[in-house]
């Protein structure tokens, strides 16, 4: 008799995914361990469940993704891909496929969300400035040219990340400045400039409390910071002299700063065109060691409990993985998950990391405590990897 109970339970439990499916109603599940792959050369991305190590499903007709990046709705269940194209498109993770999607510019390289969710926001190279849109219709709510100087340029938006109140960070590539946006209202949306932040910042980080937004300069050794507690202090310049007296080798892809960076008080920072990566305590902003790795780093990700940084690299030793352990202040550890590493995220409780290898078309899973292969799951050539629990943290 349970045996029977059981099979009519299974085949009811298959015609009613059946009929969902049909109708077109998400099926039954979580999204807290879902996730995108991005396939660069494609316009198409993979979402992933992280607990399976599985593809679930493959959304083609994004456009250009050779710097796409997403973000995700506060329910998980939305992402945003923000394309090189312009493209703003809304993705349904549970039914797998495009929701909405929009052209918003000529050139983008990322977005954001804000703190409640209702909002998101481009950035862009072309024509330059930010744009402010409802979360669930993509409706153009604000649009933020970067204009400076005379007021007849307008530089490229880098480092957008989303601050407390509903606020957005941004630097001005060209303009060497910071912005901060309060979109609290977003149709009379308040920006506040902040001038002379250095030369040509070049991406942004904000502390996971909130507090700090960092902006790194490629046009010069140092960083920009601004205390977003106390705007009033305007922007500071840390780690000034850390390459002082030394020649710069040529750089062949650009570090990336985030929230990933910070690993208890101290946030581990790639040196650009140097073989080494800064750490910097954040309480004083000061310098507290350097520590020698493989390449050029372009990503330096902390695990979620802050124990190993995850360090990437550019060309030509973009086959190559590091890992840091933090309590030792040293490289531990040396993987080769493939050619053209472009991208890793970890787990939410960082048990697993995946990495994209590109030239491989894959994407490699390990475990980070043994650095033991756990998956590969094939992919057209992969990049960007983005997970939902980014829906609950700061700056991401």
């Amino acid at each position: 008799m349970s045996n029977t109970l059981t099979l009519f339970r299974s085949l009811l439990a298959a015609v009613c995914a059946a009929l969902l499916a049909a109708c077109g109603a998400a099926p039954v599940r979580g999204t807290g361990d879902l996730g995108l792959v991005i396939e660069r050369a494609s316009g198409a991305v993979l979402v992933v469940d992280t607990t399976a190590r599985s593809v679930l499903a493959r959304v083609e007709g994004l456009g250009d993704l050779s710097h796409a990046s997403a973000v995700f709705s506060r329910d998980g269940r939305y992402a945003y891909v923000f394309g090189r194209d312009g493209g703003l498109t809304k993705v349904d993770l549970l039914l797998g496929r495009i929701d909405k999607r929009i052209i918003q510019s000529g050139n983008a390289i990322g977005g954001s969300i804000s703190q409640d969710g209702r909002l998101v926001v481009a950035q862009n190279y072309e024509p330059g400035g930010i744009k402010v849109f409802d979360a669930q219709t993509l409706e153009l709510l604000a649009d933020i040219p970067s204009a400076y100087g005379d007021g007849t340029r307008r530089s490229k938006v880098v480092g957008l990340a989303d601050v407390p109140g509903n606020k957005f960070a941004y630097a001005l590539f060209d303009a060497g400045e910071i912005w901060v946006a309060d979109v609290a209202d977003p149709r009379a949306p308040k920006v506040t400039r902040y001038r002379n932040a250095g030369s040509q910042p070049y991406d942004g980080l904000v502390t996971p409390d909130g507090r700090h937004y960092l902006a790194g300069l490629f046009g010069e050794d140092g960083v920009a910071l601004v205390d977003l507690w106390r705007p009033e202090q305007g922007v500071r310049r840390i780690l000034p002299d850390y390459g002082k007296g030394q020649e710069k080798l040529p750089v062949f892809k650009m570090p990336h700063l985030r929230g990933w960076a910070v690993a208890g008080r101290h946030a581990y920072l790639p040196a650009v065109g140097r073989h080494e990566v800064l750490v910097v305590d954040t309480a004083t902003w000061q310098e507290t060691a350097r520590i020698p790795v493989k390449g050029q780093p372009v990503f330096v990700m902390a695990r979620p409990d802050g124990r190993q940084v995850w360090v990437n690299f550019a060309f030509p030793d973009n086959g190559w993985v590091q890992v840091i352990d933090t309590l030792e202040g040293r490289v531990v550890h040396t993987l080769q998950p493939g050619r053209a590493v472009l991208h890793m995220e970890f787990a939410p409780r960082g048990e697993s990391v995946w990495i994209s290898a590109r030239d491989d078309h894959r994407v490699m899973v390990y475990d980070t405590a043994n650095f033991r292969e756990l998956a590969q799951l094939p992919a057209a050539s992969p990049s960007g990897i983005f997970f939902t629990a980014r829906a609950a943290r700061i700056g991401f």
